[in-house]
């Protein structure tokens, strides 16, 4: 079976990470998406991070109606940060069976020599890369590399937190069960001062 692995912090989900998953899907001969929410990225601060059960629950949620979304956990139980090749070994190990795909933006791509291992992940995982405005994808790493020309809308977590801050709508950007998970759980809200 071949699997699509979508890594990201994922705090929150939106609009644009379902558009891109389910885009890729729809261009490729991925079964499965795997939503892989990481507890801990090396490269972002932890302090603005919902707790990753909560942004669990919250994809959970975002992708119930589609059969071929999956939500997954498997780096709650690895140590942190989370590194993808750690998880993709786990994976392997795991499901022998299963071919996995990683599905990263042209940004991270062009930051790929950056992450750990780095050649052990271009040397045995094909990478489907969507092209991100102004991150040109060029491929001196010799991957098994498929461009994708997914429809990007201009939306990031970060904009969604500070609208929550400021105690402004959301709706829109994310599904309408996860603003409805946001608005009651208070998430990415300001503790109150006493």
């Amino acid at each position: 079976m071949n699997i699509g692995l979508y890594f990201g912090s994922f705090n929150p989900i939106h609009i644009g990470h379902l558009i891109i998953a389910n885009h890729i899907l729809n261009e490729t001969d991925l079964q499965k998406i795997w939503f892989v929410v990481s507890p801990q990225n090396p490269f972002k601060p932890s302090s603005t991070l919902l707790n990753e059960y909560d942004r669990l629950h919250l994809v959970q949620k975002a992708i119930a109606a589609t059969d071929a979304f999956k939500a997954v956990d498997i780096e709650f139980s690895l140590p942190k940060p989370s590194y993808s090749v750690h998880t993709l070994a786990y994976l392997k190990d795991k499901y022998p069976n299963y071919t996995f795909h990683i599905i990263m933006g042209s940004d991270s791509f062009q930051n790929l020599r950056q992450w750990k291992n780095a050649e052990v992940i271009i040397a045995n995982y094909p990478l489907l890369v969507y092209r991100r405005p102004g991150f040109d994808i060029l491929d001196d790493y010799g991957a098994k590399l498929q461009v994708l020309q997914a429809p990007l809308l201009e939306i990031s977590a970060t904009h969604i937190r500070e609208l929550v801050q400021a105690g402004k709508s959301i709706k829109y950007l994310v599904p309408e069960n996860v603003e409805e998970e946001i608005s009651t759980n208070r998430f990415f809200r300001k503790p109150q001062s006493k």
